[in-house]
């Protein structure tokens, strides 16, 4: 139906009420009387109470509600534009006939309220009722019978065309046990999900508390874990209140979320101050971390972006996105360049003159890097070298290497590499008027190293899943917070630091396993975990500071200075210098050596395999 249409159906209707009302009203009140000897004042009284309860509809917007979805704040409307209706329908008897009808205007009131209070709600009578519903919706359980439990209740049984169906709640306040929302049984707290499950066949859970902490979801994880019910969470709390999405767009729980531990909270304003206006650099902008240090950067508004990165596809991919959202607010620059290219770094460096350096760019795989270390030495460390010396040179503000907790006592050729490239920058930063400093952290979910996409592709295969060992550990965190520790870190350098995230308790690998298994829909039996042995240069547990870097500070809550020993320069010089004529296995040996303090066996390999 057409809004005119609509409109004139309204005050048709609502014309028909009034006149209804007050007639009623005066036949009650006088049933042996013949009406007509009111006629004057019946019919004042009447053109009165029509043309004031238009008046007054229109300006409560009566005719522009949505009647289907109406609520309290539609019926205050009712009240208020029939209360001064019937009102100045009184005062205008008053002036004709010096006297009101009291108990007529209060009857006519109390019809007029029933019989448009009615008229409009039976719409949603209708829709709630007698619209015709969907017979196959799966039975479903809320956790968290509070604001966001009952508007997801409430979108669910609005929403005819939903294939969900509300038949419960689950809250661990007391209170609210025994009680009803919205016609919905609150039955007990979350370690009641499994009975709940079994005793009313609930086919989805719905976890509707955007608050909630890392741990707490975890917590509620395990025991929906434990039924067969498939489980889905409401949006965070932060996309909810910046109208990313609604609180009915439910999704499925990631690994993510069951991460126990909480992101740190950033100082947004030193953040705001040493990125807005000013030109910013991001080498490796196409990798995981470049390109999402690119998309918090643009969230505070540079003057120039430049994205530097060796593969086209990825920076492409990087920049359209970029362009698309930020086009107009700052200057996007691409760059493909290989950061072992000297002459083009130092060029790039000169060309653009960046107040600060984000270095993200590296050779980060494992296996592969102990496969082949020279180019990992090449891309790492020399890479790294070329990209901080041309920094120093051409008067950068802030450099910011993106470093790893395998940096710590290093038993691959990947960690070492990356403590070389942390004494190169340590190096730099005892006489440059840059601010040189690393950050250490641990494995990034869902990177493209990390272990979580190869899971979801044995888990698609069938499986199993395999695992190198059942009690390896590794420290975690998003991508994201990973790229906003890095930002941080540029706000809080004074030159020289190696910054360091406390990243809460080490995961086993085994359990996200376990997890990502039972997030996929599968059960563990189902898909299997095969342990494949650990894998040349891997260690079973990671450390984020090695024991001559235990003393450290707190700068910033949950973000400390490791004080990271800077190795003598000419063991990084003579190793830098005499690279290209080392064979592969002493390029191993020395990398290992010097990351990890050998000093003795330094000395003895650099004077029996290599001359000075």
């Amino acid at each position: 139906m057409t809004y005119n249409r609509r409109l004139s159906l309204l005050i048709l209707v609502d014309s028909l009420i009034v006149l209804s009302s007050i007639y009623i009203s005066f036949w009650m009140l006088f049933p042996d009387t013949n009406l007509f000897r009111f006629d004057s004042l019946l019919l004042l009284s009447s053109l009165s109470l029509i043309i004031w309860h238009h008046l007054f509809a229109y300006s409560y917007k009566l005719y522009q509600k949505a009647w289907q979805y109406a609520s309290v704040g539609e019926l205050i409307g009712i009240l208020k534009a029939v209360t001064f209706s019937v009102a100045v329908t009184g005062f205008v008897q008053l002036l004709v006939d010096q006297d009101i009808y009291i108990r007529v205007l209060l009857i006519t009131w109390m019809l007029h309220m029933i019989l448009i209070g009615g008229s409009r709600f039976s719409f949603r009578l209708y829709r709630d009722y007698y619209r015709k519903q969907k017979t196959d919706k799966k039975k479903t359980l809320i956790v968290g019978a509070g604001a966001a439990g009952t508007m997801v209740a409430r979108q669910l049984l609005q929403n005819h065309e939903a294939d969900l169906h509300p038949v419960a709640f689950v809250d661990d306040d007391v209170k609210k046990h025994k009680l009803q929302i919205l016609g919905i049984p609150v039955l007990g707290d979350v370690k009641e999900i499994e009975t709940i499950v079994q005793d009313l066949d609930i086919d989805n859970i719905i976890i509707a508390i955007p608050s909630l902490g890392k741990k707490e979801i975890n917590t509620i994880y395990k025991e929906c874990g434990k039924t067969d019910a498939k489980t889905q969470i409401i949006p965070m709390l932060e996309d909810l209140m910046l109208g990313k999405v609604s609180v009915n767009e439910f999704r499925d729980v990631e690994v993510e979320d069951l991460l126990g531990r909480e992101p740190v909270k950033l100082d947004m304003k030193s953040i705001s101050e040493s990125i807005t206006g000013k030109t910013v650099l991001v080498t490796g902008a196409g990798g995981s971390i470049g390109s999402e240090i690119c998309r918090q950067i643009s969230n505070f508004n540079p003057e120039k972006l430049i994205l530097l990165g060796h593969g086209e596809n990825s920076i492409y991919t990087i920049e359209i996105e970029l362009r698309a959202q930020y086009d107009q607010s700052f200057t996007i620059l691409t760059e493909i360049a290989d950061i072992q290219d000297r002459d083009k770094i130092f060029h790039l460096m000169e060309k653009y003159q960046p107040d600060v350096v984000y270095h993200a760019a590296a050779h980060k795989h494992v296996p592969l890097m102990e496969r082949n270390p020279e180019e990992a030495v090449k891309n790492n460390v020399f890479g790294t070298k070329n990209v901080a010396e041309a920094a120093d040179t051409f008067g950068v503000g802030t450099f910011v290497l993106v470093s790893s907790d395998k940096a710590v006592n290093p038993t691959n050729v990947m960690g070492a590499t990356k403590r070389f490239a942390e004494m190169v920058v340590q190096t730099l930063a005892q006489e440059s008027r840059t601010k040189f400093v690393a950050v250490r952290f641990g494995n990034v979910l869902g990177s493209r190293g990390s272990v979580i996409p190869l899971f979801k592709k044995q888990i698609q295969a069938g499986g199993p899943v395999t695992v190198t060992h059942p009690d390896m550990t590794r420290y975690f965190m998003t991508i994201p917070e990973a790229s906003r520790l890095v930002i941080q870190a540029g706000t809080l350098a004074r030159g020289g630091e190696v910054f360091v995230l406390d990243m809460g308790e080490p995961v086993k690998i085994v359990d996200l396993a376990k997890n990502l298994i039972t997030l996929s829909g599968y059960s563990i039996d189902e898909i299997g975990i095969r342990y494949s042995g650990i894998r040349p240069g891997e260690k079973m547990y990671e450390e984020l500071l090695n024991e001559d870097e235990i003393h450290k500070e707190n700068v910033f809550p949950k973000i400390h200075i490791g004080k990271a020993s800077l190795k003598d320069e000419n063991v990084l010089g003579y190793f830098l210098s005499n690279f290209s004529d080392m064979s592969i296995d002493e390029i191993r040996s020395y990398l290992l050596l010097v990351a990890n303090n050998k000093e003795n066996e330094i000395q003895h390999l650099s004077k029996t395999r290599i001359p000075v």
